[in-house]
């Protein structure tokens, strides 16, 4: 019997500045995990003023986790430690595997727009440690699905039989990006177990056939992560033209210890990361493209 995941919690995101200077929206983040398992962060960006965001994001470290880059709009140059560079452009996304250490720069260029989101992957223990990968996913090559008024790209996971562009190897997550118009509706068949949330980058909608787009009250707003809770089916009705990305994925229910760009296990794992950071010992690996 099919049930339909109803809302079970609305995260608003926090105004702030991250790397050296950027303005962005901390949609989820530290004090989330819990509920949000296996995702740990969500940033979003839209702006106009260059000045938002190209003091970028310098060489920093990341260990334990995966972190996914998705530009609507924009322009992102970034480069790491192992000798990898390139340029992230309008309807592209980068799935690095973060693993065993990385240390990487993302540099946003002057755009007509910046519009996209970054999140974090968490990994399982038993993968903390892999070898560091890049997954580079072009426009291009992002399968699109359009019917009656609903355009669907898939990055990862699976919609009506067709593969996304990516399949990350440790969490296999699904991630698409839905177009819909006005009064439109859309529902999307998931697995019963897994967390299931939407960012919306614009617009607005009701998330259950009771409820009325003339009712304020049952219209949630843009801007905000929205978390279902259990069963095998979401559903929405845009009361406007509204944009979206839905996440969804198996939780890990394992034990965090987050420091910055670090999130390993236990707290002497994290002492020890940061050791290494400070004896040039934390790059454990070559590159492996995926």
């Amino acid at each position: 019997m099919k049930t339909l995941r109803k809302v079970k919690k609305v995260t608003k995101g926090v105004s702030t500045t991250d790397g050296a200077g950027v303005k962005l929206v901390r949609v989820i983040g530290y004090n989330d995990t819990k509920d949000y398992d296996p995702f740990l962060m969500l940033d979003a960006f839209d702006s106009v003023n260059p000045d938002d965001y190209t003091k970028g994001f310098p060489w920093h470290p990341h260990r334990g986790i995966e972190t996914v880059t998705y530009l609507i709009n924009g322009n992102i140059e970034h480069g790491d430690s192992l000798g990898n560079k390139g340029v992230i452009r309008d309807g592209d996304c980068q799935w690095m595997t973060a693993g065993s250490g990385i240390i990487h720069q993302e540099m946003p260029k002057a755009s007509p727009r910046m519009l996209g989101a970054q999140l974090w992957l968490n990994l399982p223990a038993k993968d903390k440690m892999t070898l560091p990968a890049y997954g580079d996913i072009r426009s291009e090559d992002i399968p699109k699905v359009e019917k009656d008024g609903v355009t669907i790209r898939i990055l990862s996971g699976e919609y009506e039989g067709q593969k996304g562009a990516f399949e990350g190897r440790y969490i296999k997550a699904v991630y698409l990006d839905v177009e819909l118009s006005a009064c439109r509706e859309w529902s999307f068949e998931t697995d019963p177990d897994s967390t299931l949330f939407i960012y919306m980058f614009y617009g607005k909608g009701i998330f259950d056939p009771e409820k009325s787009i003339e009712n304020p009250k049952d219209v949630f707003d843009e801007r905000q992560a929205i978390l279902f809770g259990e069963g095998s089916v979401f559903w929405i009705k845009g009361a406007a033209d509204t944009r979206f990305i839905l996440l969804s994925a198996k939780p890990i229910k394992e034990p965090i210890a987050w420091g910055g760009p670090i999130v390993v296990n236990t707290r002497e794992e994290l002492k020890l990361a940061f050791e290494e950071l400070r004896n040039n010992t934390f790059i454990k690996s070559h590159d492996i493209r995926l």
